[in-house]
């Protein structure tokens, strides 16, 4: 098994050699066999200077770097696609998600095809725990799921979930929904959430709703018109 981490990377530059330290002792205990993708979404700080650097040093490490800020969708979807891992776990850069919960999340990904991080005590702002609340409890409501919150990045998907999928801006907020419209099966465990190490947060109270409820109103539209198929035999 060998496996992609992929994380979208805006503005991050003291926390990025943590995480990548973080990381490699988590894989210390799980596979030789991973690399570490960084997306450098146009970033204005030395964040891509810094992963230039932690080359020489990681070999695993990798870099796509964007000419201009292209959004959180557009990062993940150039990870995947550019990702060799037969397993893609996708996280935060903010260190807010702890690599030391991989292992659950891996724990799981054999009976499922996409394991979401649950963060059930979150070290946020309420103004952010409020939204974030808000959110995911009209996304149940509306697309029929019971997940607490679709909004951790730490996520591990298996490659053929993720393969379909074509990420519009905002759609990251979705992949629940998105995965489980094109057949796949999704659980979430329960993983750490810790306080920001440096850094600020990239998004406002307009971004985390209002946004949001508008895409949740096309990701209705396209749960409905799926095509869904299944196919029984090829020759």
């Amino acid at each position: 098994m060998n496996y992609s981490i992929v994380i979208p990377v805006f503005n991050e530059e003291g926390n990025i050699e943590i995480l990548t330290k973080e990381i490699v002792s988590v894989f210390e205990q799980i596979s030789d066999d991973y690399e570490i993708i960084f997306i450098d979404d146009g970033s204005k700080d030395g964040s891509f200077a810094v992963i230039k650097g932690l080359k020489s040093q990681y070999p695993m490490v990798r870099c796509i770097s964007f000419e201009k800020n292209s959004g959180q969708s557009a990062a993940l979807e150039a990870g995947f696609r550019k990702s060799r891992g037969e397993i893609i776990i996708t996280m935060d850069a903010d260190l807010q998600n702890d690599p030391k919960d991989i292992p659950l999340l891996l724990s799981e990904i054999d009976h499922y095809d996409l394991v979401v991080g649950w963060r059930a005590s979150r070290k946020d702002p309420l103004s952010k725990k409020i939204t974030s609340k808000l959110g995911n409890f009209f996304r149940n409501i509306f697309l029929g799921e019971k997940i607490h919150d679709t909004g951790c990045s730490l996520k591990a998907f298996k490659r053929e979930s993720v393969e379909r999928l074509k990420l519009f801006r905002g759609m990251h907020r979705f992949f629940p929904a998105l995965v489980t419209m094109e057949g796949y099966k999704v659980s979430e465990v329960k993983v750490n959430h810790r306080p920001r190490f440096s850094g600020k947060t990239k998004y406002g109270f307009f971004d985390r709703f209002s946004t949001a409820t508008f895409d949740l109103f096309a990701v209705m539209w396209m749960k409905k018109r799926v095509v869904p198929y299944k196919i029984k035999e090829e020759i």
